[in-house]
């Protein structure tokens, strides 16, 4: 697993965890996968803004490896 600072973590299809707005203070992540990728600059120190495929916009926080990237 690794962050997602980086945008060059990231491509469509990409399963991640993201923390949405409304749980920027407890810190509860929901799990996804990439759909669309938002940020448009190579780093952000929150995490790169995804949206999911259900349609949900949040900061991605953990990049789930593949196994054969791992």
């Amino acid at each position: 697993m690794s962050k997602g600072n980086y945008r060059k973590n990231i491509r469509q299809g990409t399963q991640v965890q993201i923390v949405l707005k409304r749980d920027q203070q407890t810190g509860d992540l929901t799990e996804g996968f990439v759909q669309q990728i938002l940020t448009s600059s190579a780093f952000h120190p929150h995490g790169i803004k995804v949206r999911l495929s259900t349609g949900e916009v949040g900061r991605v926080k953990i990049i789930e490896e593949d196994e054969n990237e791992a």
